[in-house]
């Protein structure tokens, strides 16, 4: 029922939750994961570091950390939480991801890119995890090596329009117009289609190179 809520009132939930309950290790990562919804990353994060007082080996809470630290651009110190995380789960794909991001925000390229490559490896067939390397491919002006990746990402179980849409974004960037307007069309209105493929349209012709962020904001 909770989870239903929008995402104040959820937040608002769990917060007295913790206020009324402060031993609740589930309603402070609950808190943690509704502030972040919110876009409130700092307080997200004091959320997710107050767990981590109590219970500094509680997984989901140093995941939690490292996704409040990356949604705030604040991927340096989320390098060592998401080092913390894989010391505790090294199978689980979830802290090797972040951390390919948080690499990434830290400007240290190569490491980023082994990162992607081990998260892959430990999941294959995983949405995420082709995303976020086919987007890393993509950013570093390598759109034709990101393609199959999305393509496969797009294609497997649980795949959302987001997925689609970095699909879509990748073969524009290729000049693959048709087909990247056809995907677009699926999860977006006219106008905002019509805005992406501008944009594409603008860097096929030698306009000035844009970031991955900047071509997605119109979606």
């Amino acid at each position: 029922m909770v989870e239903r809520m929008e995402p104040l009132s959820r937040a608002a939930f769990w917060a007295r939750e913790v206020d009324n309950f402060p031993m609740d290790y589930d309603a402070r990562l609950k808190l943690a994961k509704a502030m972040r919804a919110l876009g409130k990353y700092e307080e997200a994060g004091a959320a997710a570091d107050q767990l981590l007082v109590l219970q500094p080996s509680n997984l989901e809470a140093l995941l939690e950390s490292a996704r409040d630290k990356i949604a705030d651009n604040q991927g340096f110190y989320a390098v060592d939480v998401a080092q913390r995380a894989e010391a505790l789960a090294p199978r689980d794909w979830r802290p090797v991801s972040l951390m390919a991001i948080a690499l990434e925000q830290s400007d240290r390229e190569s490491d980023a890119l082994e990162a992607h490559r081990k998260a892959l490896a430990l999941a294959p067939d995983n949405p995420a995890t082709l995303t976020n390397l086919g987007m890393y491919l993509a950013v570093h002006g390598d759109p034709a090596g990101a393609e199959p990746l999305l393509r496969k990402a797009v294609a497997a179980p649980g795949a959302s329009a987001q997925e689609r849409q970095n699909l879509a974004l990748v073969l524009g960037l290729q000049g693959k117009f048709d087909e990247a307007e056809r995907l677009a069309r699926q999860d977006l209105p006219p106008a905002m289609v019509q805005n992406n493929l501008a944009y594409l349209h603008a860097d096929a012709n030698g306009a000035p190179p844009r970031t991955w962020d900047s071509l997605r904001q119109p979606q």
